[in-house]
């Protein structure tokens, strides 16, 4: 081979050897930037009721929360299991008729009334306040398999951050006073807030007979924090099929999140009667 031809050959292959590598960089770079890309979708995503980012997936979106503890809820109440407990008391309720509803706002997950500093009640000594309440439709705990169509969640908080829930059934029927206050003021869009600032006596959306079961768990949301004192009443109260679909249609539809293990923990029941 001349002279001048193997630097011609030299020439056509380092030409060939940097479009490889070009190539490759290039193919690297693409795929860098797709696998950033999936890992920025990834850490966008926000967990939601339904599909990949539904409560099967919280665990793994929420890196950070307690979604895959051992004391999670709701749960399944089985009546026939849970330990009637002498050493329980009546929940003391002081809901008062003057403490001011402040505002209302759909989260996006679902619709929830707020509080001023007033209402509380009183376990074991212990003083929790009350911060807001909010509804999932249908009911996230179950009653012997059962399923309501609406629970109502009334989250206290007390002054050492312990949290305690009173979960309350509603069942169709009549029409209910104290929740057509309370939507007289909806709809509010997602991501809406309403300023109320207006009187209410929250006393109004209990039930009469004020048994509960009583259990551990968790909240029913991300960050799924545990050591949550959760009070269910035994007794739902009744509301209109249209006041429930009047807060279906402003929430995700099926906004619960389904039953837990139980994992060895005991329900126990206190009954008024």
């Amino acid at each position: 081979m001349s002279f001048k031809k193997s630097i011609l050959f030299l020439v056509v292959l380092m030409f060939f050897s940097c479009q490889e590598k070009k190539k490759k960089t290039d193919i690297e770079t693409e795929v860098g930037k797709q696998e950033s890309a999936e890992a920025n979708k990834s850490k966008s995503k926000h967990w939601s009721y339904m599909g990949e980012t539904g409560p099967e997936y919280w665990a793994e979106l929420e890196k950070d929360s307690a979604c895959n503890g051992d004391q999670q809820s709701p749960i399944d109440i089985i009546t026939v299991e849970a330990i009637a407990d002498s050493s329980l008391s009546p929940i003391s309720i002081h809901y008062s008729e003057n403490v001011k509803l402040h505002d209302i706002t759909n989260n996006g997950h679902s619709i929830q009334y707020n509080f001023d500093m007033g209402d509380y009640i009183m376990v074991n000594d212990t003083k929790y306040n009350l911060i807001q309440f909010h509804f999932h439709e249908a009911s996230e705990h179950t009653i012997n398999g059962v399923r309501y169509p609406l629970e109502m969640h009334l989250v206290h908080i007390s002054d050492e951050n312990k949290i305690a829930v009173l979960g309350i059934m509603a069942i169709e029927g009549a029409n209910s006073e104290p929740f057509a206050f309370l939507e007289k003021h909806l709809p509010v869009q997602m991501g809406e807030t309403k300023k109320i600032n207006t009187d209410f006596n929250l006393s109004m959306n209990l039930p009469e007979d004020k048994s509960y079961y009583t259990y551990e768990g968790s909240l029913t949301t991300p960050p799924c924090t545990q050591s949550v004192s959760w009070f269910v009443f035994k007794n739902p109260i009744t509301i209109a099929k249209e006041q429930v679909n009047q807060l279906k249609a402003l929430m995700p539809m099926n906004n619960y999140r389904t039953e837990q293990a139980l994992n060895n923990r005991k329900v126990k029941v206190y009954s008024s009667q």
